[in-house]
């Protein structure tokens, strides 16, 4: 042996089976917006009294996520994130975005009080 420090592989004559890639994920239709239960609420939990308006039940691609967001925040002058699978805009900005998404195509239904 050359050297212990030696990266040599052994194989046997067996053909060593590869594993496949795995498939693509298939590409899923986009749902129309008229068909999502878009669901808009107000929350205030663990937030030190600070109003945060959840937006879920989007099913668009994150990156269209991300340009609404950034629409929406740029209308309502404040600012907003990404959280799992839903969009939060601080602030109680309820009606605007009950609106909004009416404009939009959506059916926004308001949830909580």
């Amino acid at each position: 042996m050359p050297g212990e420090k030696s990266k040599l592989v052994y194989s046997t004559e067996q053909p060593i089976p590869r594993k496949e890639k795995p498939a693509e994920k298939p590409i899923r239709t986009a749902v129309r917006p008229m068909e999502q239960q878009v669901i808009i609420r107000l929350d205030r939990k663990h937030r030190g009294g600070k109003s945060v308006t959840i937006i879920e039940g989007l099913r668009i691609p994150d990156r269209k996520k991300e340009n609404l967001l950034k629409q929406l925040k740029t209308r309502l002058g404040t600012g907003g994130t990404i959280k799992d699978a839903s969009l939060e805009i601080q602030g109680d900005h309820c009606g605007t975005l009950m609106a909004e998404f009416e404009k939009m195509g959506y059916r926004p239904k308001r949830s909580g009080s």
